[in-house]
C-alpha cells in the first residue's frame, strides 16, 4: 500500500477516534447521572465496592488508557478498550479491588460530566457518574482530544505533510494556537481533580501523563511517523506541553502524577524499541497510539505510587 493511500486510511480511523467524543467545546456545569438508554446500560461498568485496601478504583481516560486494539479487546466495545489496559493491570495486583474502568477512544474533558456518543450510535454515561463517595482509588489522563488538539497533531499535520514534507504547514496554520489551548486543558484538568474530589473526599487521585510520541531531536521516521520536517517542532511542543499541562494540573490540585513522558523516553515512534505505534501499524496497538510495553509501564508506576 501506497503511503498516500496509508495516510488516507490513518485519517479516516483517527477521525472516528476523535468523533467518539460528545463534541462540546465547554464542559457542562454539573455532572449528569448514568444514563438510561439501553445501549448504555448494556456497557455500564460495575458498582460493585470490594473488600481490599481499594475497595473501588474507578479509570477515567481517553484512548491512551483504554489502549485500542491492544490485545485482547474486549468484544463488541465500540470504545475499543483492551482488557490488558494499565487499569486492568494495576486492578489485577490489588487483592479486593473492584474495577470500573470507564475510559474510551474519542473522550475529552466533556465526557467526564456528559454523555459520550460514540461512532457505532451508542453512548456511554458520563464517567464521572461512576466516581462515588465509596471510590477509593482514581486515575486519570484526559485532554489529549480537547479543542481537537491529538486530531490535529496526528491526524491534519499528517494529511498536510504529503503535499509539503520538507515545509511546516501545520506550524503555519495552528502553531499560535497552542499555547492558549493547553492553558484550557489544564484548567479542564484541574476543574475535573476538584470534581473527582467532591464525589470521592477519600479517594486516592493520580493523574496519568501522555508518553513521548515524537523524537526529541532530529528527524522524523517518515514511514512511521509521516510529519513535514519544519513541524517536528511543533509536534514536540504539543506533545511535551500537553504533558506538562497535565502535571502542572496534578500539582495545583496537591494530586499525585505519573510522567508517562519520561516513562516512555527512548521508547517513541521512531525508536529502536517503540511503546507507541507508527503509521505502518506494525505492533499490536492503534496507529500512535500506546503499546503493552507502555501500558505495564504505567501500571508499575502506579502501583509503586500507592505502595
Amino acid at each position: 500500500m501506497s503511503l498516500r493511500r496509508t495516510t488516507v486510511t490513518l485519517v479516516l480511523a483517527l477521525s472516528t477516534l476523535a468523533a467518539c467524543s460528545s463534541g462540546e467545546d465547554e464542559p457542562a456545569a454539573e455532572p449528569t447521572e448514568t444514563s438510561s438508554s439501553p445501549t448504555a446500560a448494556a456497557s455500564t461498568p460495575s458498582m460493585e465496592v470490594g473488600s481490599g485496601r481499594f475497595p473501588r478504583y474507578v479509570a477515567l481516560g481517553d484512548s491512551y488508557t483504554a489502549a485500542p486494539l491492544v490485545p485482547p479487546v474486549s468484544p463488541g466495545d465500540a470504545c475499543l478498550k483492551s482488557t490488558a489496559n494499565y487499569p486492568n493491570l494495576v486492578a489485577a495486583e490489588l487483592e479486593g479491588t473492584v474495577l470500573a474502568d470507564v475510559s474510551c477512544s474519542g473522550a475529552d474533558s466533556t465526557s467526564l460530566i456528559g454523555v459520550q456518543e460514540l461512532g457505532d450510535g451508542t453512548t456511554r454515561p458520563p464517567q464521572l457518574s461512576f466516581v462515588t463517595e465509596q471510590t477509593s482509588l482514581v486515575t486519570l489522563s484526559m485532554g489529549g482530544n480537547d479543542l481537537q488538539l491529538f486530531s490535529t497533531l496526528v491526524g491534519e499535520c499528517v494529511r498536510a505533510a504529503q503535499d509539503d514534507p520538507d515545509g511546516s504547514p501545520c506550524t503555519d496554520a495552528a502553531g499560535d494556537q497552542v499555547p492558549e489551548t493547553l492553558a484550557t486543558i489544564e484548567g479542564r484538568v484541574g476543574s475535573a481533580v476538584a470534581g473527582i474530589l467532591d464525589r470521592a473526599p477519600d479517594a486516592r487521585v493520580v493523574v496519568v501523563g501522555y508518553p513521548q510520541i515524537i523524537p526529541p531531536r532530529g528527524s522524523s521516521c517518515f514511514e512511521r511517523l509521516p510529519i513535514a520536517e519544519g513541524d517536528l517542532p511543533f509536534a514536540r511542543q504539543v506533545n511535551r506541553g500537553l504533558s506538562r499541562a497535565l502535571e502542572q494540573a496534578a500539582a495545583a490540585a496537591e494530586v499525585e502524577y505519573v510522567d508517562t513522558f519520561a516513562l516512555t523516553a527512548g521508547h517513541d515512534v521512531c525508536a529502536d524499541d517503540p511503546w507507541i505505534n507508527g503509521l505502518e501499524g506494525e505492533l499490536e496497538a492503534a496507529p500512535f497510539h500506546p503499546t503493552a510495553q507502555e501500558q505495564q509501564a504505567v501500571a508499575d508506576e502506579i502501583l509503586r505510587l500507592i505502595g
